[in-house]
């Protein structure tokens, strides 16, 4: 239970600190983007404290042998820059600019009551959907297949 109130606690710190940066509004994330025009520089600053914050939260974080609330940290195991990486920070990239949102400003805009975080969201699901469903796809069609005569050899 004390981890459901942590993730909770967590949640609501992170999402307030969305909204209270700007950075649930679209508007302010496309004037940061647009630097021809009406260039808005503020989220650079949320920006560079955001990873001046996690700096110091992982070396204080690693500095213990494990966390808090679990026995042991879950940390990413792959660490090779690869096309998937690429293309998947490419098209965050361009839906971001085009749209304003990136999902940890869209989900905390939710609660202002507007519809464009809800349409955001519901393209970027249908989306990871598509692409799952294109992997398995992949998958399925590049594993090799056995042959009429080998499945006769393995019946036999």
């Amino acid at each position: 239970m004390i981890q459901i109130i942590a993730a909770a606690l967590a949640g609501l710190t992170f999402g307030a600190g969305i909204i209270l940066s700007g950075m649930a509004n679209p508007a302010k994330i496309l004037n940061f983007f647009d630097v021809a025009g009406t260039f808005d520089p503020s989220l650079a600053f949320v920006m560079v404290g955001a990873v001046v914050v996690t700096a110091i939260g992982y070396r204080l974080t690693f500095a213990r042998s494990a966390p808090i609330l679990d026995p042991t940290f879950h940390l990413p195991t792959v660490s090779a820059i690869d096309l998937k990486l690429v293309l998947g920070s490419t098209i965050f990239g361009i839906g971001w600019g085009i749209s304003g949102f990136c999902p940890g400003g869209a989900v905390p805009a939710l609660g202002l009551g507007r519809s464009e975080p809800a349409v955001f969201l519901a393209a970027m699901i249908a989306g990871m959907a598509l692409t799952r469903a294109l992997q398995a796809q992949l998958a399925t069609a590049t594993q090799p297949r056995k042959t009429l005569a080998a499945n006769v050899r393995a019946k036999a």
